[in-house]
């Protein structure tokens, strides 16, 4: 299919395409306004910006018949017939009720790029726009109303795109359980996106968000190096909502453990260690871990390491394990299902 443009790796002109048209000077100047567009924006235009560069609207209507030009979005084009690639969508999307940028998951995917497991690559495109404007979103498009959109876009990002640290916050009060919320937070921090620092300082210039107060317990827990929301979670959902006996709390003692906390169950020679790294782990970390597990082996003690996955995500098949291991080293109480436990859990 040849394009409205040359392609930028080949100097010559294509004479099926509009280089033909007008004089050449007027010519010159729209291909190469054409072209910086072409290349910035993966062959994605709309009408405002081919009108703005000196096309006409019969220039347009022309290029559309003689498919140069294939509508993606009322007055949005793209320069081939074949299918888009995710950027194109994101750029039709964002010049289809401009001025507006991604945001979301659609934001992360274009900072992060593909396989974030968050993200629906086939999926409608989100877009934020200014809280005051009332737009009809297009086909495969989801719209967003956001107050003080400017100050929360990096408008230079190509495609403009609302900043790594309020589409994190976005799609974590979005998330279905606190557990998905938690995997929002770790996936920007473990790709290095952004830090918990920053999350936490954006978290608290927002006035309203769904889950306010556990994501700021979470990010402090990551930033002071305690354990409080899984400690909280581990004894309400996991020890006291299925009958397991009570362990005995303290902090963690070897040097550099932030982010750790012990509950010792100390007469049946059992401790279960809670993790609460979100970022990632380091070579020295993981050697204290292996360091630390051939200590408790060493002492006949039988260490267990869960994390959020385990405690928030999934509370009732952790107490099972845990039931069964604490029974085996020779606990004489029974396992209690609780309301939330699936039929699978005891099978």
């Amino acid at each position: 299919m040849r394009g409205i443009l040359p392609d930028p790796r080949c100097p010559q002109v294509d004479r099926g395409s509009l280089a033909q048209d007008g004089p050449s000077g007027h010519r010159g100047r729209v291909l190469e306004a054409l072209r910086r567009l072409r290349a910035e924006q993966d062959g994605v235009v709309n009408r405002r910006q081919l009108l703005e560069v000196g096309a006409s609207d019969s220039d347009v209507a022309r290029w559309r018949r003689r498919r140069l030009l294939t509508s993606v979005h009322p007055g949005v084009y793209v320069d081939h017939t074949g299918p888009l690639r995710w950027t194109q969508r994101a750029w039709a999307a964002v010049l289809a009720v401009e001025p507006a940028a991604l945001a979301g998951p659609s934001a992360l995917r274009a900072e992060n790029g593909p396989g974030r497991r968050d993200v629906d690559e086939d999926g409608p495109i989100h877009v934020a726009v200014d809280h005051a404007r009332l737009v009809t979103a297009p086909d495969g498009v989801v719209v967003h109303r956001v107050r003080g959109l400017t100050d929360r876009v990096r408008w230079a990002a190509r495609p403009p795109r609302v900043r790594v640290e309020d589409a994190v916050l976005d799609v974590a009060q979005r998330a279905t359980t606190e557990h998905a919320a938690i995997a929002v937070v770790a996936d920007a921090v473990q790709a290095r996106l952004t830090t918990a620092s920053r999350l936490a300082d954006a978290l608290s210039t927002r006035s309203r968000v769904r889950r306010r107060e556990f994501l700021r317990a979470v990010l402090d827990d990551v930033l002071h190096g305690a354990c409080s929301v899984l400690e909280h979670a581990y004894l309400r959902d996991v020890e006291r909502a299925h009958g397991l006996p009570r362990g005995h709390r303290q902090p963690a003692t070897t040097v550099g453990r932030h982010g750790f906390r012990d509950v010792t169950y100390p007469s049946l020679g059992l401790y279960v260690e809670l993790d609460g790294r979100l970022g990632h782990t380091s070579h020295a970390d993981q050697d204290r871990d292996f360091e630390r597990d051939l200590d408790a082996v060493r002492l006949l003690v039988h260490t267990l390491r869960l994390g959020y996955g385990q405690v928030v995500g999934r509370p009732c098949d952790t107490a099972w394990k845990i039931h069964l291991v604490l029974r085996a080293l020779g606990w004489g109480g029974t396992f209690r299902r609780c309301a939330r436990c699936p039929e699978a859990v005891t099978a």
